[in-house]
């Protein structure tokens, strides 16, 4: 068996293992994303973390999965999709690839550098194969740090260079996602406006609502964006969040992929919470095809002052 198998295995057997890991939305007849109408399709959930690594990717052991490893894995069981979980990014140099259906991204840093977690990274040619496999029609799903993932190069330890706008120069797997991580705050409630009620998860989910979690900032925004959730910055603490509201959860079209963006996820009980979990399942659907939605371009309209940039550092007194 070569290495490639052998690992693909061993992320198979974590999986089934941790299938009976409780979530809270159990309905299979209440979930969102036509899972019931579509069985079968796969999931492979990458968390390779190159930079800083969350404690929701984070595996307590080796043989273990980590805490939203289980949540994926459970949503999977209950509602008749498989998951592959793995850090290892020689995945993307594999035959195997092509029987995913959507990549789910949990990521940080170069991705090609072996980085903090030391896990394999994935290949110049792996990239490439990740990026075209969503161009002829793969669905891909980026959970908060995905975008925190091939930043322009240089970014100094001092993170000084995110605070500029690159346009069309981003690197390609930002340009797919739609969206590069600047900065975050301290971790607060803040609030999450429903900018499109009718996109798969959103159901009855208020036109307004509070969350606690660490609430990313971005730029060089894709223009082609349908806004779903917009983050609300007035009132919110911090330096980082003086500027206009922005999406913060979005989807596009790339090339023939659906790509599907949320910002939440970084603390655990965001990801055991129902709502959280309604809205990645839609996400997660739609970019599966199971269910289609009108996603036009919405950024500018929703969001007129998306390109603005919070300050670098507190203004001198």
């Amino acid at each position: 068996m070569n290495r490639t198998r052998a690992f693909l295995s061993v992320a198979a057997a974590l999986a089934i293992a941790w299938a009976a890991f409780p979530c809270q939305l159990s309905s299979a007849e209440s979930a969102p994303g036509g899972w019931s109408r579509s069985p079968g399709k796969r999931i492979l959930y990458f968390t390779k973390s190159s930079g800083f690594e969350h404690s929701v990717v984070k595996r307590p052991a080796s043989g273990d999965l980590s805490h939203s490893e289980k949540v994926l894995t459970d949503l999977g069981r209950q509602h008749g999709f498989a998951v592959t979980c793995t850090k290892d990014g020689r995945i993307f140099s594999s035959p195997d690839l092509a029987s995913f259906d959507v990549f789910v991204f949990y990521t940080s840093g170069m991705l090609t550098e072996p980085g903090t977690d030391k896990q394999p990274p994935m290949t110049p040619d792996g990239k490439q194969a990740l990026l075209d496999a969503i161009r002829r029609g793969k669905g891909f799903v980026g959970v908060h740090a995905a975008n925190d993932s091939f930043h322009v190069q240089p970014d100094p330890s001092d993170k000084s260079s995110r605070f500029k706008a690159y346009g069309d120069k981003v690197d390609p797997f930002i340009a797919m996602l739609g969206g590069e991580f600047i900065r975050h705050g301290p971790q607060q409630v803040a609030t999450m406006r429903v900018a499109d009620p009718r996109f798969p998860g959103l159901d009855g989910v208020p036109e307004r609502f509070d969350s606690l979690d660490e609430w990313y900032t971005f730029k060089d925004f894709a223009p082609d964006l349908h806004v779903i959730l917009v983050q609300e910055t007035r009132g919110m603490k911090g330096i980082d969040y003086q500027r206009a509201p922005f999406p913060a959860t979005w989807a596009r079209r790339h090339g023939q992929g659906r790509v599907f963006y949320t910002s939440m996820g970084h603390r655990e009980d965001v990801w055991t919470h129902p709502r959280f979990q309604r809205i990645l399942l839609g996400g997660l659907g739609w970019a599966a095809g199971n269910v289609d939605a009108d996603v036009p371009a919405t950024i500018d309209t929703v969001t007129p002052g998306h390109r603005e940039i919070q300050p670098e550092t507190e203004p001198k007194p």
